[in-house]
């Protein structure tokens, strides 16, 4: 889409009143980056996939990479992601590590965007 194809207002009228409340409502910058980089971590299809398999279960990267056939490597690197967006928490059982998700806001986050992309 071209910019000409966007519809701008013909003349230029500042709502000073709404601009106070949306001022007002604002998060803070640091704020915003932080959610911006929280939305880029979900911007990889292959960590949805890590994701949607643990909404059933907590798993070792063992069986991530064979419920997804992949790597472990490659597993590894992407929980590693996740982990460092507190998306997945990891315990050490044995010689095993199982991943689950961090909380129900994951889901809930997923879920929401799966709802709007089916609309």
């Amino acid at each position: 889409m071209a910019l000409n194809d966007v519809e701008r207002c013909e003349e230029n009228c500042i709502h000073v009143d709404k601009l106070a409340k949306v001022r007002e409502e604002l998060p803070d910058e640091d704020e915003l980056y932080d959610l911006a980089e929280l939305f880029k971590v979900f911007g990889d299809s292959t960590r949805i996939r890590i994701l949607y398999v643990l909404f059933q279960s907590e798993l070792c990267v063992c069986d991530l990479a064979e419920a997804l056939q992949m790597t472990q490597s490659a597993i590894s690197h992407q929980l590693k992601i996740l982990k460092q967006a507190k998306l997945v928490t990891g315990r050490r059982e044995g010689k095993s590590v199982f991943y689950a998700l961090a909380d129900e806001h994951v889901r809930s986050i997923i879920n929401q965007g799966r709802e709007h992309i089916v609309e």
